[in-house]
């Protein structure tokens, strides 16, 4: 077992929280990861699994008598409204990603916990470099998701600096999971395609062919966060946020290879302008050799591996 740590985990219910619950209780122990959340309620495999609290994250009190009582020394601060839905809601997405992230920020350093927030390939924006993003690169992004998570950034590289807050982040691409249902990102076609396929059913893909978008497989994602949180603090030259890549696909390739396995599976395209435009201005793919150099990132599945991992677990899932 990884040094003893007394885990809280907000937003558990969530994209990543419902998978990272259990993965931290398997390293860590599951006494010692609380899981919390208030916007869904969680599992009965999550509640049932370990200690669980109910946390309204625009509530810093709510996240200090947690911390508190559960005596926490490393918090998972993982409320976000994603993409999409933030645009349909611009103020409760900045509400949601901005006020649970200084309340988290301010209990850190009350309580002297370390802190991971997860950044995204939304941090940047059209004047990006596309290909090969680096490390350090204008970021300029135009969704309030985007505008919410270089926010989160700065914050957090902010308080490390000022007042020596152990914060660590990854930036995400689009996370593809066989676990979580789709959430309301702009990546999340690359979950419901494989289901449409498992199920025998067109797939009407919302974003054009061509569209180049990094994409990282769930356990990967997991793995990222664990090493670096893990990771000795003197190799940290970047820390809010670290690019990690595995994968880059567009619609086109991602069904081709799935037409390996299942041939008479049909896709079509179904233009939604919203999330078209936040794909064209996020990176076809990422520079992670910081990330690589820094705390030794190096991602296990590729769109084939992980092709064939998605379509057995949904077959398992959905009983077919």
């Amino acid at each position: 077992m990884i040094n003893r740590k007394k885990v809280l985990i907000i937003g558990a219910s969530g994209q990543i929280g419902s998978e990272l619950t259990p993965f931290l209780r398997n390293i860590y122990g599951a006494d010692n990861v609380i899981a919390s959340d208030c916007i869904f309620p969680l599992t009965s495999g999550l509640s049932e699994s370990g200690p669980s609290c109910k946390i309204d994250a625009t509530n810093a009190q709510d996240i200090a008598d947690a911390v508190k009582k559960y005596d926490i020394n490393m918090i998972f601060n993982l409320a976000a409204i994603l993409s999409a839905k933030a645009e349909a809601n611009p103020r409760l997405g900045w509400n949601v990603g901005i006020g649970a992230l200084i309340n988290c920020l301010e209990v850190a350093k009350e309580f002297n916990a370390s802190l991971f927030t997860p950044s995204s390939i939304g941090a940047f924006g059209p004047e990006t470099p596309h290909d090969g993003t680096p490390q350090d690169t204008i970021q300029r992004p135009k969704t309030i998701y985007g505008v919410t998570k270089v926010t989160g950034e700065l914050l957090s590289d902010y308080y490390f600096k000022r007042f020596g807050v152990d914060t660590r982040s990854v930036r995400f691409p689009g996370i593809i999971s066989n676990v979580t249902l789709p959430g309301g990102g702009t990546t999340d076609y690359a979950v419901e395609i494989y289901y449409a396929a498992v199920k025998n059913e067109t797939f009407y893909c919302p974003l054009k062919a061509g569209t180049l978008l990094d994409m990282m497989y769930m356990p990967d994602a997991l793995n990222a966060v664990v090493e670096l949180m893990e990771a000795n603090p003197d190799k940290l030259i970047h820390r809010n946020s670290f690019n990690v890549a595995s994968m880059s696909f567009d619609p086109e390739k991602i069904y081709a290879e799935i037409k390996k396995y299942l041939p008479n599976f049909v896709m079509e395209y179904k233009h939604d302008e919203v999330r078209q435009t936040i794909a064209d201005s996020w990176p076809n793919y990422m520079d992670d050799s910081c990330a690589r150099n820094e705390w030794g990132w190096n991602p296990q599945f590729n769109l084939s591996s992980m092709t064939i991992d998605m379509l057995e677990k949904i077959k398992i899932k959905l009983e077919l």
